[in-house]
């Protein structure tokens, strides 16, 4: 099974940017969709991006749609998410999670149920 490790967090002022990057060991990416999900104090878990690896599918929630970009370099088994124009509404632990594809035939990477998560990564937006 794949691990993942999401890093890149820290602290910045609001319109500040970071870019956040899920690692992956133990298996390619290439049978699975990606997804970056964020969870602020008091919050639900919130999806945030998606992609397949095996076509480019990509999803962004309307909560940072046009301030996030989602990418990977599969040479590093590597997917990054970059954050722009950032908010303190924006301050959560930021996760990187796994779903294989062929378990979930036919839908969108947003709609995957993600079996494999790894630990989160702090961000915090000051005003």
């Amino acid at each position: 099974d794949v691990q993942l490790q999401a890093s890149g967090g820290g602290s910045v002022q609001a319109g500040g940017s970071l870019r956040l990057s899920c690692d992956a060991s133990g298996a390619s990416f290439g049978p699975y969709a990606i997804g970056w999900f964020r969870r602020a104090p008091g919050k639900k878990r919130e999806g945030i991006s998606c992609i397949k690896m095996n076509d480019g599918q990509t999803f962004y929630a309307e909560s940072m749609k046009g301030r996030v970009t989602i990418s990977s370099d599969n040479a590093k088994n590597t997917v990054y998410l970059q954050m722009n124009n950032l908010k303190p509404e924006d301050t959560a632990v930021y996760y990187c999670a796994a779903d294989l594809i062929r378990q979930n035939l036919g839908r969108g990477c947003q709609d995957m149920t993600y079996d494999f998560w790894g630990q989160g990564t702090l961000v915090t937006v000051s005003s």
